[in-house]
């Protein structure tokens, strides 16, 4: 992932209390980004990137629209210095992506059959897999 450019202005009342928990994030972003790939398909290596970028994402959506624990301005705030990702965020709000992983989910063109992710099928859908031991 790119650098995010960080602006110079202070950020707003509360930030203090949710800085630590997004600069463990951001170190564990760090981590994944630098960790070895041999071994990996290539989609397998991006798997801890995009759990961690949902981590960041739904943290802050749920401090601002679940637990109502911060102000507007440290949500906007978040957003446009790259804590979050607005767009994800809005289709969270919308009826039937509450519980969306990642924007790629639901892009069909990115699969080989035209295919969703597994976060798109309802837990009552799945087929339930069972191993018999040999």
């Amino acid at each position: 992932m790119p650098k995010v450019k960080r602006s110079r202005k202070a950020p707003p009342d509360g930030w203090e209390l949710i800085e630590p928990t997004l600069d463990e994030l951001d170190q564990k972003m760090r981590e994944a980004e630098t960790e070895p790939h041999e071994g990996k398909r290539k989609v397998e290596s991006l798997w801890p990137i995009f759990r961690i970028h949902h981590q960041k994402t739904r943290y802050i959506f749920d401090l601002f629209y679940k637990r109502k624990a911060i102000s507007r301005e440290l949500y906007e705030y978040c957003i446009k210095e790259g804590y979050a990702d607005k767009n994800l965020i809005a289709k969270w709000k919308k009826q039937g992506y509450e519980n969306l992983c990642c924007l790629r989910c639901i892009q069909t063109r990115d699969t080989n059959f035209g295919t969703n992710c597994i976060c798109r099928v309802p837990k009552s859908k799945l087929e339930v897999v069972t191993s018999l031991p040999l």
